[in-house]
């Protein structure tokens, strides 16, 4: 995943650290059973920079895994007291702390010990089945004769013998359940001081586990710590410790990883963060919630306002342009006043282009299969904020669209209905323009699914409308910007 907060500073901290555990000040202190996959690998060491309320600078440090922790060794009371020294980064920090993991390493291995057992003695007899099947001429050349053990399949591949696969069942089952006694134990701290388990997080991803030790990796730690005690994030890095690797090189800085962190750090950072630089930042807004704040205090968690919270240096308006609540995808935001008035420029231009993903709410049957829209709507001052065909005193909105085909859709309540694919490729930026392009009779005819306003809504279900696609020019370098997700 692309680093939520700028490297530099914190890189330095990193390999400071490295330096005290080279050079024994700091000590990596074996705790638990290392795996035998682990044996002889490094650690990710990690370092955010922070600031508390009162501006003074205050570092953390972490190291991956529940099996190692770093300890400082006593070198006197300035050590002891935790003022650091000047190091040629400027002021030193108030504190120097050492995170602690999310769960401890017992918590973990009590969550195991239920199971434990019992997936060992399935593994042993898989084992002994798999010791059974016929690996002879026979297998080779694919007879197809019943074997006592399962059967051929007429093509050469032996299928799955039925012992097999109901001890495989079992410990699927088994393994599935000591995963979620281990992340049952995981609460990780948000931008916003909130709480948030992992069991949550999991929910969110429609249930979908992640790997395990998903909560052991720097950053999750980090951040959670940060924010538990105020403090505002300025800088984060992690830099890989031990010997060479095929994925990792020692002393080298890598991003938060896409498999464990990619699933939970947004919820923590309450952002999808794409990209970002000193300029501009790209997010992919999640379904739910507002792009700018509203009128009503009710209203004032959005995209906009979790960007200031976690870059104070932001402009107070980083808005350029805007989804709906309910739509999903792609925006881009401006941390100087300078960016903020060149992208506006680009949209005002029309030199944004724009891509939306949509699953129609019913078969579209229509001869073409691609075209463009063309209708008039305004706001139904009677109906806030339903917006309605007009063709005298509504402003045109104009929709290129593509038909993807058809997919069968999968409501929340496990029933499934024939939807149809459309790609829409925004030529103006009306309020609601997609939704009334698909809904309305001067359209297509058939809501998106989901839509609230304009559609049918089931419980769980969300507007299956999404900005996938992004491309401008940087506001400052000129370059070109593509995204897509």
């Amino acid at each position: 995943m692309f680093p939520p907060f700028d490297q530099e500073l914190a890189r330095h901290y990193c390999l400071e650290f490295i330096s005290g555990i080279e050079d024994g000040s700091i000590v990596l202190k074996q705790i638990s059973k290392e795996s035998e996959e682990r044996k002889g690998h490094g650690v990710m060491v990690g370092a955010l920079v922070c600031v508390n309320a009162a501006g003074q600078r205050v570092v953390l440090h972490a190291v991956s895994g529940i099996s190692v922790v770093a300890l400082r060794v006593p070198q006197g009371p300035q050590v002891a007291a935790g003022l650091g020294e000047r190091n040629g980064l400027g002021e030193a920090p108030l504190k120097d702390i050492i995170v602690p993991p999310i769960v401890e390493p017992d918590q973990i291995e009590k969550a195991l010990a239920k199971n434990d057992k019992k997936i060992h003695e399935l593994t042993d007899a898989i084992s002994q089945v798999a010791l059974r099947e016929p690996q002879g001429p026979q297998v080779a050349a694919g007879l197809g004769e019943r074997n006592g053990v399962g059967e051929r399949n007429g093509v050469g591949e032996a299928l799955e013998p039925p012992l097999k696969k109901e001890l495989l069942s079992q410990r699927t089952a088994l393994t599935t359940e000591s995963l979620l006694n281990v992340f049952s134990l995981y609460t990780f701290t948000r931008f916003d001081g909130t709480k948030i388990t992992l069991n949550e997080i999991i929910q969110a991803h429609g249930g979908r586990l992640p790997p395990t030790g998903t909560g052991d990796c720097c950053a999750p730690k980090l951040l959670s710590y940060a924010f538990e005690h105020g403090l505002t994030p300025v800088s984060m890095d992690e830099v890989f410790y031990g010997r060479d690797t095929k994925n990792k090189k020692n002393g080298v800085s890598y991003p938060p990883c896409d498999e464990r962190c990619g699933y939970i750090l947004p919820y923590i950072l309450g952002l999808e963060i794409l990209y970002r630089d000193s300029q501009i930042i790209v997010v992919n807004k999640p379904s739910g919630l507002l792009s700018v704040p509203g009128r009503t205090q009710d209203k004032q968690d959005c995209v906009v306002n979790r960007v200031k919270k976690l870059f104070p240096h932001c402009i107070e308006q980083p808005s350029v342009h805007r989804l709906d609540m309910e739509t999903s995808g792609l925006l881009v935001l401006a941390f100087t006043k300078e960016a903020h008035r060149n992208l506006s420029a680009q949209f005002e231009e029309g030199t944004v282009h724009k891509k939306y993903v949509a699953l129609l709410d019913g078969v579209f049957d229509h001869n073409e299969y691609e075209g463009e829209l063309k209708l008039k709507f305004r706001l139904d001052v009677d109906n806030r904020p339903h917006q309605i065909y007009d063709e005298v005193n509504g402003k045109l909105g104009i929709t290129l669209w593509k038909k993807e085909g058809t997919e069968l859709y999968t409501a929340p309540d496990g029933t499934k209905r024939r939807t149809t694919k459309i790609i829409f490729t925004p030529k103006t930026g009306r309020t609601h323009q997609l939704r009334l392009a698909a809904s309305d009779p001067h359209g297509f005819g058939i809501p998106i699914v989901g839509d609230t306003l304009y559609g049918h809504c089931e419980p769980g279900e969300r507007l299956m409308l999404h900005a996938f696609e992004l491309e401008f020019n940087h506001p400052i370098s000129g370059e070109h910007m593509h995204f897509e997700i």
